[in-house]
């Protein structure tokens, strides 16, 4: 994401014990970037975030796929908001395109707070 941010290059490389230190270092990393974009997350938001943060680090540990995701569906989204969310799923080795389709729904959902 940035000079000061490291990947996490999950790709068989940390275990299920991993899971919770890997994701506070993703959602941190997430946050650092928002604040960035002066973008700001409610608590609902946040907790919708986080738990998706949790699912997509265990997805890159077990490997288990996602399902079918129509790309069609993430037409609206802004280009800036897939920018970030494939900025996060690049910390990853191992995550399908698909993981960013959905993240970006955070983002762009949490772009609304600031209008």
């Amino acid at each position: 994401m940035n000079n000061a941010t490291a990947s996490v290059n999950t790709a068989g490389k940390i275990s299920l014990e991993d899971a919770e230190a890997t994701t506070e270092k993703v959602l941190k990393d997430i946050q650092a970037m928002l604040n960035a974009e002066d973008i700001y997350t409610n608590a609902v938001q946040q907790q919708m975030l986080t738990s998706h943060v949790k699912a997509m680090v265990l997805r890159s540990i077990t490997g288990e796929p996602l399902p079918e995701v129509d790309k069609e569906l993430f037409d609206e989204i802004s280009a800036d908001s897939m920018r970030m969310a494939e900025q996060v799923v690049d910390l990853f080795e191992n995550l399908p395109i698909e993981e960013a389709y959905l993240l970006s729904v955070h983002f762009e959902v949490a772009k609304d707070n600031n209008s």
